[in-house]
């Protein structure tokens, strides 16, 4: 469902009416608030009495109760309990097997936050739902060419932090998990990772700053001797143009922005996130609550189609 009182309920009836209710031979069910999803369609499908699939939409629905006088474009901490309760109903769904994969809408942050919730967003919170200790972010354009799959290692962070958290350690086992899910998920067999630099020019031999030398550059070699095509640090200004993209199958990226502009610029609309690490399958479409236009019913569903799809697809190289 995500938050109630943005488009994320919208996306999820609009995208479940253009699959038609499943994928492939997989039903699709939508969890959450059964008022706000019957709200939804009305609002977006019309008058649900009359709408073709009316039962089985209904019957899709696993109801987790409230929020009660959801007010788009408003969140309200009133309904927290609910957005997080959906998020912890579909990963119980899917490791007991129920499921083969969790697709969330788009969850307000700071709402969440002044409720108590104690986790930066979704990748952080479904780590600890599933008891890993890393869980990694990755934006996903397959659809353009070639494609870019963009990794931040460092994701709800203030920027002015970046510099001074950087480890090999995280480089390393953050480029370690990316390698193995473009070997499981993505079905790539010699999978190559590039990963840019935090400076500009990637440091420029040192004279505009020493993290590319002294922290990236070290952690590449580590990850060239465990065997792994790596490539890096990169300059990010030149990273991303299409000649680049045919060098690497994934980059891994210093911060968010440097990770999430490149995608959001080449695919704003089908790039999805995929949560690498977590024993479940998860994806979300690569958006916000959208407060804005929420309400209006002209939120564009092309994103959650597109990480249905790409969480069907990675349940299937699962065997899930």
């Amino acid at each position: 469902m995500g938050e109630p009182s943005g488009i994320g309920p919208e996306v999820g009836v609009k995208a479940w009416a253009a699959c038609s209710g499943q994928i492939g031979k997989r039903p699709l069910r939508l969890v959450g608030c059964r008022e706000i999803f019957e709200a939804a369609a009305l609002q977006c499908i019309g008058d649900t009495e009359n709408f073709p699939a009316r039962e089985k939409f209904i019957e899709s629905i696993i109801d987790v109760g409230g929020p009660i006088g959801a007010t788009a474009g408003k969140p309200s901490v009133d309904n927290a309990d609910a957005v997080t309760s959906a998020i912890s109903e579909c990963v119980r769904i899917v490791q007991a097997g129920e499921a083969a994969a969790m697709v969330t809408a788009p969850i307000q942050k700071s709402v969440l936050t002044k409720a108590g919730f104690q986790f930066p967003g979704h990748t952080e919170y479904l780590a600890a739902l599933t008891g890993v200790e890393r869980a990694v972010m990755m934006l996903s354009a397959d659809n353009i060419s070639p494609p870019l799959r963009a990794v931040p290692l460092s994701v709800h962070a203030q920027l002015k932090s970046v510099a001074h958290s950087l480890s090999q350690d995280d480089i390393c086992s953050n480029a370690e998990i990316i390698l193995g899910a473009l070997s499981q998920d993505f079905g790539i067999i010699e999978p190559r990772l590039a990963v840019a630099g935090l400076n500009p020019h990637a440091g420029e031999d040192g004279t505009i700053g020493r993290e590319d030398q002294e922290i990236i550059a070290p952690a590449v070699d580590t990850l060239r001797k465990r065997g792994h095509a790596v490539s890096g640090p990169l300059p990010a200004d030149t990273l991303f143009h299409d000649e680049a993209r045919g060098r690497y199958d994934a980059v891994l990226c210093m911060y968010h922005d440097q990770a999430l502009i490149p995608v959001k610029t080449l695919a704003f609309w089908t790039s999805v996130n995929v949560t690498l690490g977590l024993p479940i399958v998860r994806t979300s479409p690569d958006h916000g609550t959208a407060l804005d236009i929420a309400g209006r019913g002209i939120a564009d569903e092309q994103s959650m189609v597109a990480a249905i799809h790409a969480a069907a697809g990675i349940a299937d190289r699962r065997g899930l």
